[in-house]
């Protein structure tokens, strides 16, 4: 009997010839059963129960498997030509439900068919035929299959896929749909290949070319209705089926799929795609792109992305400062990520790349321009060069927070490497900068190296802060540019703070009773005992001679109380305490001199400095004899002479007099009395009753150069007769007279003409033989005889030259 639904089925008239049409009955089994899975209204759906008795069929009968999706692929075809899409969904529904049921070793050929069948849906101009089968074809990429396939491609469904991420259609609405279809598409190819080795590799560049500015289009897309909600679970439906979360979601997934060797081709586009949309300017999509690479990629993969954005930053030294600053800030954000994972192998390279483009921007704004293959000279815009600089500082910074403490101190000695030193380390090479560009990179650096140190701690600073280190960071306190010297004590602050007592020591000022700040006190260890041994007379010195220079303001003077205040936290012993009051006092003796021609303000705020840390360690030392001469001074200073105190000096408007008298009496800290009360309470008397006095040394005038030419003048004397060879000072007051003597030296040297400045040292040469001579003259001496002289055959005494080498000296005097 001839089943009604097919004699009436629509198939019934197309078949070929030799074959009568009533004859369904004798019709392949397999058609007959695919025929009667479509009703006569396709209104009515899927016929179940003959759906069933098909895939039972297919089950039972495997190797028909491929013809079945073969018939269903041209019936399908031919539906689609006539625009009968009801059947067209009916026979998707068919195959969707036959890749779910069947996964037999033949299952290959059927998926051919099937994939032959979505590929005509996605060529369809119809948004609904079109999202069908990327509906498919996402079920399909969910089922894991038994037997591998050698030869499937899926190089159309990447490309029509991320073809239809960028739907242009005039309605939002389907869009919206397209745009999803097409990254649920994307994802379903990459669920599908990416562990699959047999496949095509979703990972090469021409895929992800593809791939990945599709997700990053509908990132950026939907970046300003992006929900505000703290968590997921908390939006609404609609925010949760956005293309952009949906696209959020892929993109991690996709970047939590790759493998070591996949990271740079998976992160490559997208630097690509923030340059071509210039979308490092506004930062926001940039970090948020690289938020999420790097939360979804695994963490011991970290530092290829660091160094893909560092040779990015290379490649762009040629771009606006604010595509350069944008990039910087992306890697500062990803440093910061990375801490959780692993920098890698290149720490060292990090902070080289970020130092070299420091430098450079230092050159561009210090020149103005340079020179761009592209667009011929650049003008620089210098406010934008200083946002770059700070950025840089910044992302030095977070990297060196992401480092344990044995490679942060390596990064402080590679940077302290990278400072152009006068004296120590040679002025780098710069593309026209000059001097200014020197000062402005030490500057830089200084700030690079602040930002090393911050939170800082170690056990043994002796070994985390070398003479490498150290020596070339205290000389630079003797500079006289204000902003370096300030910039050397805010280091040296954070280095030495370990308990984060810093704070407490922000602004100087009066307590009465210092047990309201809280103060961590350890007991000082034998390394930092060592320590201070090594580096104490240093740290005095420079404390010293910073606290005279002309140029300190306010926040020098604080950073200097929070250095006494500090090093008698962190590393006091007995000594260092005695130390530390002789510094106090002799700074009180700097403000009493006249002979240093300190500026009245300078007088004050040394005097208040004084003050301000002899109450401190008064207080520290608990000795009720010290804090009672201390509390009377300072009542004194209250009731007749206030400017002497920091609460008159170290504010906005300091209440300074014009002159100051002289000082006298009770107003001053007694050295002999402060001795006596702490020598009763075991203190080395002997110690507290010599007033310090720093010793000068060449680094103090090696420091003060700023220039070749001064280098210059240690080497030649233009007017003296004499060698200029330096020697320790003998007297303060001999500075100013050897500054300006310097100055004329440096002068014409800059100035003069070469060959004025080659005749004059040949002859500066040619005098200094002749000295050589006299000296050399001077040391011979007749031999020794017992009467001393020798007598001629022509009765005369005549003394015989010996060469002072060949003189015998007594034992006492060979050294």
């Amino acid at each position: 009997m001839i089943n009604k639904s097919l004699t009436t089925s629509p198939l019934d008239f197309s078949l070929s010839a030799g074959v009568c049409g009533c004859c369904g009955a004798l019709r392949p089994r397999y058609k007959r059963l695919v025929d009667n899975i479509f009703p006569e209204d396709p209104e009515d759906g899927l016929v179940k129960a003959n759906m069933e008795k098909l895939t039972f069929y297919a089950l039972s009968a495997p190797e028909k498997l491929d013809r079945i999706g073969a018939y269903l692929s041209e019936r399908l075809s031919r539906d689609v030509a006539r625009h009968r899409y009801g059947y067209v969904c009916i026979a998707m529904e068919a195959l969707d439900q036959l890749l779910m049921a069947c996964h037999c070793q033949s299952i290959n050929l059927f998926v051919e068919s099937f994939l032959k069948m979505v590929r005509k849906l996605l060529e369809a101009d119809k948004p609904n035929l079109q999202i069908l089968g990327t509906n498919s074809f996402v079920k399909f990429a969910n089922i894991e299959e038994d037997t591998p396939s050698y030869h499937r491609s899926y190089d159309f469904f990447v490309s029509r896929f991320s073809e239809m991420c960028h739907s242009n259609y005039e309605d939002p609405d389907i869009r919206t749909k397209i745009r999803m279809a097409g990254i649920k598409g994307l994802q379903g190819v990459v669920r599908k290949t990416v562990n699959d080795e047999l496949q095509a590799n979703i990972w090469d560049p021409q895929h992800m070319d593809k791939i990945v500015p599709s997700l990053l289009f509908n990132l950026q897309s939907g970046e300003g209705t992006e929900s505000r909600s703290p968590s997921p679970l908390q939006a609404s439906e609609k925010e949760r089926e956005s293309p952009a979360k949906l696209t959020e979601r892929c993109f991690r997934e996709l970047l939590g799929r790759a493998a070591y060797g996949n990271i740079k081709n998976a992160v490559t586009p997208v630097l690509m795609h923030l340059d071509n949309h210039s979308l490092w300017e506004g930062k926001t999509f940039a970090v948020r792109c690289f938020k999420i690479i790097m939360y979804s990629i695994q963490s011991q993969h970290s530092h290829l992305v660091i160094q893909q954005l560092l040779g990015h930053v290379d490649a762009n030294s040629k771009s606006s400062a604010t595509v350069r600053a944008g990039i910087v800030e992306v890697l500062l954000e990803a440093a910061g990520i990375a801490a959780s994972g692993s920098v890698g192998p290149t720490v060292l390279e990090v902070f080289n790349t970020l130092l070299r483009h420091l430098r450079l921007s230092v050159d561009y704004e210090l020149t103005g321009s340079y020179n761009c293959t592209n667009i011929g000279t650049k003008i620089i815009k210098e406010h934008e060069e200083r946002q770059l600089q700070e950025a840089v500082i910044r992302t030095i910074g977070s990297f060196a927070n992401t480092l344990p403490t044995y490679q942060r101190s390596e990064v402080m000695l590679f940077i302290m490497g990278k400072i152009p030193i006068p004296g120590m380390h040679p002025m780098l090479p710069s593309t026209g900068s000059g001097p200014e560009g020197n000062r402005m990179i030490q500057v830089m650096l200084l700030k690079s190296l602040r930002q090393v140190t911050c939170g800082f701690q170690t056990t043994n600073m002796l070994t985390a802060l070398p003479n490498s280190f150290l020596d070339p960071l205290l000389s630079f306190a003797l500079l006289e540019d204000a902003e370096i010297r300030l910039l050397v004590l805010e280091i040296l602050v954070s280095l030495i703070d370990r308990h984060n007592n810093l704070p407490k020591f922000s602004t100087i000022f009066i307590i009465s009773d210092i047990s309201v700040l809280k103060l961590k006190v350890d007991k000082c260890s034998r390394q930092d005992n060592l320590f201070m041994k090594k580096h104490a007379q240093h740290l005095y010195r420079h404390i010293y001679l910073c606290s005279k220079e002309q140029s300190s303001v306010q926040p020098h003077f604080e950073k200097l109380y929070s250095l006494l205040a500090l090093i008698s936290m962190e590393l006091a012993n007995e000594e260092v305490v005695v130390d530390l009051i002789r510094v106090a006092l002799a700074l009180q003796d700097l403000a009493l001199s006249s002979e240093e021609m300190l500026p009245v303000y300078s007088r004050c705020a040394v005097h208040a400095l004084s003050s301000a840390y002899l109450n401190l360690i008064s207080q520290l030392t608990t000795v009720p004899a010290f804090c009672q001469h201390v509390h009377e001074v300072i009542e004194m200073r209250q009731k007749e002479s206030p400017c002497l105190l920091p609460e008159d000096v170290f504010i906005e408007n300091p209440k300074i007099p014009k002159t100051l008298e002289k000082l006298e009496g009770e107003l001053l800290f007694q050295q002999a009395k402060i001795t006596e009360v702490l020598g009763g309470s075991g203190y080395n008397t002997e110690r507290l009753a010599t007033p310090y006095v720093p010793q000068f040394t060449d680094e103090d005038r090696l420091s003060k150069r700023k220039s070749v030419g001064e280098t210059i003048s240690l080497q030649v004397e233009l007017n003296g007769v004499k060698v200029c060879v330096y020697s320790p000072v003998d007297s303060v007051g001999m500075e100013e007279q050897e500054k300006e003597h310097r100055r004329q030296v440096v002068e014409k040297f800059q100035k003069a003409p070469f060959e004025e400045i080659a005749a004059h040292c040949g002859a500066r040469a040619t005098m200094l033989q002749s000295k050589l001579n006299q000296i050399f003259e001077i040391t011979i001496r007749p031999p020794p005889s017992p009467s001393g002289t020798i007598t001629s055959s022509y009765g005369q005494t005549q003394s015989r030259s010996v060469p002072v080498y060949e003189m015998k000296f007594p034992d006492l005097c060979v050294y």
